[in-house]
């Protein structure tokens, strides 16, 4: 071995020994479903812990507990028994019954089993990482594999998440830390523009180039795994409190975007992980205990709507090579996502032929030997069913599943390859590109020094933590734009764009003596307390540039609006410009304030987040879909007093998801509206190119606004109040999301799915369908596989591997593979799940990355001339919907699905020609009897193409 390599290993594997303490650790948690096997089962127990009402500590503000009962204040304590009294008064007698039986496992099996777990290596694009992968593995110890699938706890190591490294044959840690905004609790790196502000552009290219740009910092910081893009939850929910992490509300949109955000992140080397798995579309009740139940909520999906809405983006993804893939915390179909075979096992590795690993949501893994068996590879962050209590479900339990034959070698073997194959599949063996120090920073200190692992007890030597390593580069100029093409212009009265001199493009007819006067309202325009005030941005002052949660980042700036705006005007003698940052300026006091202001420019905003934080009545979810913090009430007030009600006002709403306008957007006075969604840094810079034309809007909506939060229909509600113990939310609307909604009972909406004006004009022509493939009803068979999985020697270790090494030192809570004894391994045959000994046959649907290969070949395709017939050059987004053929199948389908969409430049009077390659899976629908997707080969499909989902002048059929 070279002397580097020995040096480097021995560093790895001192580090690893220094995190030992000659106390003696509590002891190792159980295995939910095993409690026979094991110690005590944490949701039966009698005496439950003190962490049992926990929420989720991801804050590095948050050093304590975050248990109610746990030296919280009185105020704390007082509003938990609130809530509990509100649970136990809405479940009423028959919630009574059943609270008082909590201590039941939830009702599960209602989704199939499927077993067993389908192995990794049999695509040709991973063939060559799993032959790497499967030479390390097999020289592997039995600790040094659990070591690899296992989390070694909340804050045991400088990311939010950490595994143990294989040292003997040179595997590393790996540090996996949240995006997708940015790196979460990182200096010096940059505040992208939310995932809704990336789908909002419209544009493949930025979307790349927001995931690259990403994952270049990511790697210069050590990180190997980013936990994004988010594709999940979808949007069924207009006022889901995550809505704002993913692209928009569409299958097709959310599915190109992380596609290519995917290969962004991953041209450079660094992991994606693809989220959340799947149906995790409101905060309330998605976590075991958070919200006081014992259980999460289960989405009850039908067959077809989970392939053709649900899992259509994850199809994507894995047909982009996506490393990994996240399970969320919610059940699906009354089995902990986690845990639940037929959507691990059968839909994600047999159907739709994913390579890479799976991992929990921290802390969404509820059963140990289960789901192991169910296909789950990595467990996150390590610790069992609570925070920071170092009693992982694997770990040393993992490690006696196997020893005793409960978890078979052959399973633990592919979760080991699995991870290590995904490893070698981005280039990470690669030293100069991934130097294996691990994180430059710490996610738990902004101080200089820290100890590693600050989640343990355990007196520990202070070291380097944070080098404060700047990788920020020249990536404010692909935030700047994002921003820019992801603001969507909804209304234009001849207001905008301004201009920055004298002539500001208002009422040409109108005498003005002396400068013009604007005036800028609203707390949304200014810096208020920082962008950082609130840990993980859990509150909602000063201007919105991002949503609350896991998802967040610290700004290492925020350019203002009125910062922005300010500066443009302020070499113009002629223009006065006034601020009032604030939403309740002292109109009554200072008429003036708004009777002298000839154009006023308003502020608002809505704010949501991750479930574990709270906000004057946002608890994750929006209460609703109204501007927060009096926002409607203030444009109301602006445009009725501006210049005495004759002054021209343009409305600047940043916002999480759809909000309604109902109350102004028709004010005579009310000449512009622009939607600037969650900007990042460059908020004020993308703004003001916008207003004064320096660009010229381009973005789309990635969701439709309604006219009321009934208008999306009885499945968009959020479930606020539990229905049960177990929480049952039965997706009964189906396909029907959305603008797909919206059709199907022809409701008119304010503005509808892919709208955005412009300052030019285009005309769509001449659209011309290529036939390339016959129409057949089925796909062609499945192919074999390309390679054979890897196989290992299947020998149970001796049991005297799994032993800690002799003098080693540990820190308390710290997930290690050792057992402490061997003395008490269970050796009684294990009560494996129901199904586990029916080997499933393989889904025709299936065969590679992404699913049987001919659901990705090219059927027909659609050209359209778009001609620039404006007086400027803009971006056009041409748009094609899909509508299938009608009076030919007793099959019910949406009036028409988005099925493709670009973006280009056209100078003034130019014309281009765009073609849409549509796949045999766009031409398709899932058919639950034959398990199979399906073309309609009588009738005739109809194409259509425009500027929107309702704007679509050109048609065509095939």
């Amino acid at each position: 071995m070279e002397s580097s390599k020995e040096e480097r290993l021995s560093l790895e594997y001192e580090r690893f020994r220094r995190s030992y303490d000659a106390r003696s650790s509590s002891d190792l948690g159980s295995d939910l479903d095993t409690t026979d096997f094991l110690q005590t089962d944490p949701l039966t127990s009698t005496k439950p812990s003190a962490t049992v009402f926990s929420t989720r500590p991801r804050d590095r503000w948050l050093r304590k507990s975050c248990g109610c009962f746990a030296g919280r204040s009185t105020r704390c304590i007082v509003g938990c028994v609130g809530v509990l009294a509100l649970v136990w008064l809405v479940l009423g007698a028959g919630g009574f019954f059943a609270l008082k039986k909590y201590k039941e496992s939830p009702l599960d099996g209602l989704s199939p089993p499927w077993y067993p777990t389908p192995k990794g290596g049999t695509a040709s694009s991973w063939a060559e990482s799993y032959r790497k992968a499967s030479e390390m593995v097999a020289k592997m110890t039995l600790p040094e594999k659990v070591n690899v699938t296992t989390g070694t706890g909340w804050k045991m190591g400088p990311a939010v998440g950490n595994t143990g490294p294989a040292v003997h044959v040179g595997f590393p840690a790996l540090a996996l830390q949240d995006g997708p905004l940015g790196i979460r609790f990182a200096d010096n790196a940059t505040a992208f523009p939310a995932g809704v502000t990336v789908g909002a552009t419209w544009n493949k290219e930025l979307m790349y180039q927001w995931g690259n740009a990403h994952a270049i910092e990511a790697r210069k910081k050590g990180i190997n795994v980013i936990l994004g893009p988010c594709i999940g939850p979808l949007g069924r929910m207009p006022a889901g409190g995550r809505n704002w992490e993913g692209f928009g509300a569409d299958p097709y949109l959310q599915g190109i975007a992380a596609a290519e955000s995917i290969k962004g992140i991953q041209r450079e080397g660094v992991m994606a992980t693809i989220k959340h798995l799947v149906a995790n579309e409101q905060e309330h009740f998605r976590q075991s205990w958070e919200w006081g139940l014992p259980n999460a909520l289960s989405a009850n999906i039908d067959d077809r709507t989970m392939h053709e809405l649900y899992l259509w983006p994850f199809g994507d993804a894995i047909k982009a090579g996506v490393a990994s893939v996240m399970c969320s915390y919610n059940m699906v179909n009354n089995s902990y996502a986690c845990g639940n075979s037929k959507l691990l096992n059968g839909l994600l590795r047999d159907e739709m032929g994913f390579q890479g690993f799976v991992m929990s949501d921290w802390l969404a893994q509820r059963g140990g030997i289960s789901s192991a068996l169910a296909g789950l590879d990595m467990t996150m962050p390590g610790d069992g069913l609570f925070w920071e209590d170092g009693k992982s479900l694997w770990g040393p339990e993992l490690t006696k599943s196997v020893l005793n034959g409960s978890v078979p070698l052959d399973r633990l073997n592919d979760m080991v390859t699995r991870i290590v194959a995904a490893w070698y599949q981005l280039g990470q063996d690669v030293e100069t590109k991934f130097d294996r120090k691990g994180p430059n920073f710490s996610s738990w200190t902004d101080e200089p020094e820290g100890v590693f692992s600050p989640g343990s007890p355990t007196e520990q030597e202070k070291v380097i933590v944070n080098q404060f390593v700047n990788v920020m580069g020249d990536h404010a100029k692909i935030a700047r734009q994002i921003a820019v093409e992801g603001t969507v212009l909804l209304k234009n009265e001849g207001l905008l764009p301004l201009m920055r001199g004298t002539n500001l493009r208002l009422n040409e007819t109108r005498r003005r003596d002396g400068p013009l006067r604007v005036a800028i309202f609203g707390e949304d325009a200014g810096p208020g307390e920082g962008p950082n005030h609130c840990p993980d941005r859990g509150c909602n002052q000063g201007t919105l540039g991002s949503g609350w949660g896991s998802g967040s980042v610290e700004f290492p700036y925020l350019v203002t609006p009125v910062e922005a705006l300010t500066k443009s005007w302020e070499d113009n003698d002629n223009v006065e410009v006034s601020a009032y940052l604030t939403n309740s300026p002292p109109f009554a006091k200072q008429p003036e304030i708004l009777r002298n202001a000839q154009l006023c420019i308003v502020f608002a905003n809505a704010d949501s987040g991750e479930g574990y934080k709270a906000w004057e009545g946002v608890s994750g979810d929006r209460p609703n879909l109204f501007l927060q913090k009096g926002g409607d009430d203030l444009i109301v007030q602006v445009a009725q007093g501006c210049y005495g009600g004759d002054g021209e006002v343009l409305v600047v709403i940043h916002t999480v998801g759809p909000v309604m306008m109902e109350k102004w957007i028709d004010l005579p006075n009310v000449k512009a509206v622009l939607l600037a969604n969650l900007p990042g840094q460059e908020s004020g810079n993308a703004l003001a190119d916008i207003i004064f034309g320096d660009a010229n809007p381009s973005g789309k909506l990635p969701w439709t606004i309604g006219k009321s939060l009934d208008d999306y229909g009885e499945g968009a509600q959020i479930m606020y109040l539990p229905n049960g113990v177990v929480p049952q939310q039965d997706f009964k609307e189906g396909l029907y999301v959305d603008y797909r909604h919206f059709d199907k009972y022809d409701i008119e909406p304010r503005f509808e799915f892919g709208f955005g004006l412009s300052y030019t004009t285009f005309e769509f022509s001449n659209c011309v369908v290529n036939s390339l493939k016959a129409k057949s009803a089925l796909p062609a068979p499945r192919p074999k596989d390309f390679a054979a999985p890897p196989e290992y020697d299947s020998t149970i270790p001796d049991e005297e591997e799994a032993l800690f090494p002799e003098g080693f030192r540990k820190l308390e809570k710290y997930v290690y593979p050792y057992l402490e004894t061997i003395d008490d391994i269970v050796t009684d045959p294990y009560p494996y799940p129901e199904g586990y000994d029916v080997k499933q046959p393989p889904s025709g649907a299936g065969g590679d990355e992404g699913g049987n290969p001919d659901l990705w070949e090219t059927y027909v395709t659609v050209s359209v001339n778009i001609t620039n017939v404006g007086d400027r050059a803009g971006k056009v987004v041409p748009q094609l919907y899909l509508g299938y053929p009608q009076g030919v199948s007793a099959v019910d389908f949406p009036v028409k699905v988005l099925r493709g969409f670009d973006k280009l430049l056209l100078q003034k009077d130019e014309t281009k020609t765009v073609t849409f390659n549509l796949t045999r899976r766009d031409l398709s629908y899932w058919d639950v009897e034959l398990q199979n997707w399906v073309m309609i080969v009588e009738g005739k499909y109809a194409f259509m193409l425009g500027g929107s989902s309702r704007d679509l002048p050109v048609t065509e059929n095939w």
